[in-house]
């Protein structure tokens, strides 16, 4: 069985017909049913079913397929991968950022790779934890940004700071008898409405640990998952949340939001760089890594992105 048998294979069986294949491939078809032939002896198993209709896939046929397709398509990336290895960078990367993150780093990210790395065209996506981590599994993206490893500690993995969580109230609704924008105790937050993202969100959760541990139990008047609208309802003064200051720097910035840390415990989450070493590493996406950590030190050195203790250490 070689490259070729399967790229034959797999043409048929997305034609559904031996003519039809034999023209994608640009091969003869009695020269192609040959292959086929020689296919099914070598593994001893029937491939195709024939019929006046055209041909059909057995069980048999099913299971090559799939493992076909898997083939063609590493040894495609393999041939890309080299290709670009002594070439300027160039092609796409996928970046998955969630959209705490995605607020602060998305804009100047882009910016970047679009002046330094003209060639390479990159995608970033914003979404929830939960989607980058299955997208990282399954390699439908390159690089991927996370709060809580999880089910993908497994994976490659970089912790490039912790960022501490802070108390975001409208500046005219501050619900504390303390000067608005002091330090609030998680106790304290107990008599404050909140507005929090639903359980199964990576931010509620870990809340909800350390809430757990420390016996609080807070008020969540309201469940939302999206970020923007969390922000304008507290905004508006309807309620008040918890996040990371790069999640509302542009509501803060324009006054609409004051934020306080929290104490007693502070709460505080690492934030790592995820890679899937299944996934052949693009000189492309190693750029973008690298200019990734040097717009993040940028944002940190400029108080742009609140975050302590960088760290450099490489785990998985």
């Amino acid at each position: 069985m070689d490259v070729r048998q399967l790229r034959y294979f797999v043409a048929i069986a997305e034609e559904g017909s031996l003519s039809a294949a034999a023209q994608r491939v640009n091969v003869a078809q009695p020269s192609l049913s040959q292959h086929v032939i020689a296919l099914e002896r070598e593994l001893d198993v029937k491939l195709l079913e024939r019929s006046p209709r055209g041909v059909s896939l057995t069980q048999s046929g099913e299971v090559l397929l799939s493992h076909a397709r898997d083939v063609i398509d590493a040894l495609d990336r393999a041939a890309t991968a080299v290709r670009q290895s002594g070439t300027e960078p160039q092609g796409e990367v996928t970046f998955g950022l969630p959209s705490s993150i995605a607020m602060v780093l998305s804009v100047p990210l882009a910016e970047t790779v679009r002046l330094e790395l003209p060639k390479v065209r990159l995608r970033v996506i914003d979404a929830m934890s939960g989607f980058i981590k299955s997208w990282l599994e399954d390699q439908s993206i390159d690089l991927g940004m996370l709060y809580d490893l999880g089910s993908v500690r497994h994976l490659s993995h970089r912790q490039l700071m912790t960022e501490e969580l802070h108390f975001f109230s409208a500046p005219d609704a501050w619900p504390f008898e303390s000067r608005a924008g002091s330090a609030v105790t998680l106790a304290e937050l107990a008599e404050a409405e909140l507005v929090l993202p639903s359980p199964h969100h990576g931010l509620r959760i870990m809340i909800d640990r350390v809430l757990k541990s420390q016996g609080v139990a807070l008020n969540v008047a309201t469940e939302m998952d999206g970020l923007g609208q969390i922000k304008t309802l507290v905004a508006r003064g309807s309620s008040y949340t918890i996040l990371a200051p790069a999640a509302a720097i542009d509501f803060v910035e324009r006054g609409e939001l004051i934020m306080a840390p929290i104490v007693e415990p502070r709460l505080i989450r690492p934030v790592y760089l995820v890679r899937n070493p299944a996934k052949p590493v693009s000189r492309a996406s190693q750029e973008v890594e690298r200019i990734c950590h040097d717009v993040i030190r940028d944002l940190v050195d400029r108080g742009i992105w609140q975050a302590l203790e960088p760290s450099q250490s490489l785990s998985g």
